[in-house]
């Protein structure tokens, strides 16, 4: 079996709870998700009221197909940044399948560990380097493939994986039992339920079974994370955190910024920051586009 994922990439972590640790991302093809409201004026027609009307993308996402930046664009770096929609919209959409690779998981761990300093993942000073598993939708039908990904023999000093999950996918048997049984490294859980500002509707986007499921894995850390443009989604999130409560779901809750460029992002930053001491909340920032801006492999 081989994975498929758009780019694997070095950098510091941005998001949560390990915001500036030296992580290795691998990001999957495939999302259930389109986010396609981020960055739009609310009163936009959900996902599913779209899809009626025969809308399939975002508006940004349409004029480069339109203008076939999808035929013409040579490498995947290349593609146009987009400040709409979801971000890594290379990852998700059909279109753009072709820019992302299919490899064997030994050529995967090559690639991941080229990345790394010294090509391994603990270092000389005792420091260790992250895997995040992100997407699209990393959970999203390549759980049997971690399995080989993480036994093979050159991950045998991996030490901590997070997986960034959109919290719509339960673990697969196999999968999950090996995750139960495994000792070798520390799993976290950055679950991000979709609210109503990213386009997906509520019955589809908030699943607490879901995060029932990963918290069931012995060992594990989870934490919530809501991206957030106004009190219209403090409220969203509180309801949210309510009904994972409800499930049984006790962890800590983050609350981060919309914004994919740097002017959008440091317009409210202050604000959900001062929500977040109000309800005593954690706070995280978007260091990767306060640092890099929003670009490939950041």
């Amino acid at each position: 079996m081989k994975l498929r994922y758009s780019e694997a990439f070095y950098s510091v972590q941005g998001e949560g709870r390990f915001v500036g640790v030296p992580s290795v991302f691998l990001r999957t093809f495939g999302c259930n998700f389109r986010c396609m409201n981020f960055g739009l004026d609310r009163g936009e027609p959900m996902r599913d009221e779209k899809q009626k009307a025969g809308t399939k993308h975002n508006q940004e996402v349409q004029d480069l197909l339109d203008k076939n930046v999808h035929k013409d664009t040579k490498e995947f770096n290349d593609l146009p940044i987009i400040h709409t929609g979801c971000d890594t919209y290379a990852s998700i959409y059909p279109e753009f399948k072709h820019y992302n690779m299919l490899k064997e998981v030994d050529d995967v761990v090559e690639h991941l560990l080229s990345l790394t300093p010294n090509g391994k993942w603990v270092q000389d000073n005792g420091q260790d380097i992250h895997l995040i598993m992100t997407g699209g939708e990393p959970l999203l039908g390549w759980q049997r493939l971690y399995i080989e990904l993480f036994e093979h023999p050159k991950m045998g000093d991996l030490k901590n994986v997070t997986f960034e999950t959109n919290t719509t996918q339960l673990l697969h048997g196999e999968f999950k039992d090996y995750l139960q049984n495994q000792d070798r490294f520390e799993i976290t859980w950055s679950c991000s339920p979709k609210l109503s500002v990213s386009g997906e509707p509520w019955k589809t986007a908030i699943k607490p079974e879901v995060a029932r499921d990963y918290a069931d894995v012995g060992g594990s850390i989870m934490y919530l994370k809501f991206v957030v443009a106004d009190r219209t989604d403090i409220e969203e999130a509180g309801k949210a955190v309510a009904e994972y409560k409800a499930a049984g779901i006790e962890c800590p809750v983050y609350l981060m910024p919309l914004g994919g460029r740097s002017e959008e992002y440091n317009l409210n930053v202050q604000e959900v920051a001062n929500i977040c001491m109000e309800k005593g909340w954690r706070f995280t920032p978007r260091l990767h586009i306060s640092l890099f801006g929003n670009a490939w492999g950041t």
